[in-house]
């Protein structure tokens, strides 16, 4: 079984920084994390991947973003934080996080998600 829990959005200015965290648990034999990525999802807009990171800490990153949030993760590889700075208005949204697991039982890729955290960024 896994758990994803996201933490650290709120309110900020234009311009300003917040730290997104999410802490994947896992319990059970067979299962392994592969990556941790961040989605988006302002209203009435698709749901877009903004980053992510391997279990062998390679990250990728939405054009949309580059240059200006950076992903990262701790050596187990449960917990992975998305550092935003110069936050714009457009960067409003729901960040969700999904940790993509491994399930050797099943020798299959699953994606299991958080519940979301908002952000909102004043102009």
């Amino acid at each position: 079984q896994v758990q994803v829990v996201e933490s650290g959005g709120g309110l900020v200015q234009a311009g300003g920084s917040l730290r997104l965290t999410c802490a994947a648990t896992v319990s059970g034999t067979y299962i392994s994390i592969k990556g941790m990525n961040w989605y988006r999802q302002a209203p009435g807009k698709q749901r877009e991947l903004v980053a992510n990171i391997t279990d062998d800490g390679s990250p990728n990153y939405a054009d949309s973003i580059t240059g200006r949030f950076e992903i990262s993760r701790d050596d187990a590889g449960n917990t992975a934080h998305l550092q935003m700075n110069n936050l714009k208005p457009e960067d409003t949204a729901v960040y969700i996080c999904a940790a993509s697991v491994y399930l050797s039982i099943f020798k299959s890729l699953h994606n299991y998600w958080g519940q979301g955290t908002q952000v909102t960024v004043s102009s």
